[in-house]
């Protein structure tokens, strides 16, 4: 597949929830899916979906390298142009926001 040219955003999370705990998951902090403001996120057992990122970030701790890399090379290897990125950059977010809720 051919690798996308803009950079995605994207943070690693390691998923420390009852039933879920060891999951990796990533959140795209930047990318709004609705209007309610949650974003894109994607793991290997249900693909892409949407998740409230503070509560994702509250439920989890960062993903090390290590722990992410199979979900990092997936991700590319659907065309996404990654960029590592450890917390949300709100003016990013708040214009994703108001792009969706035009």
């Amino acid at each position: 597949m051919k690798r996308d040219t803009h950079k995605t955003d994207v943070i690693f999370r390691y998923d420390t929830t009852k039933g879920f705990n060891g999951t990796i998951f990533a959140l795209f902090p930047h990318e709004v899916c609705d209007s309610a403001g949650n974003v894109t996120s994607y793991q290997h057992v249900g693909q892409h979906g949407s998740a409230d990122y503070n509560w994702s970030v509250y439920k989890s701790r960062l993903a090390k390298p290590n722990e992410y890399a199979d979900l990092k090379t997936e991700l590319e290897g659907l065309g996404y142009n990654l960029n590592v990125v450890y917390k949300q950059n709100k003016d990013k977010y708040i214009k994703s926001l108001k792009e969706v809720r035009k």
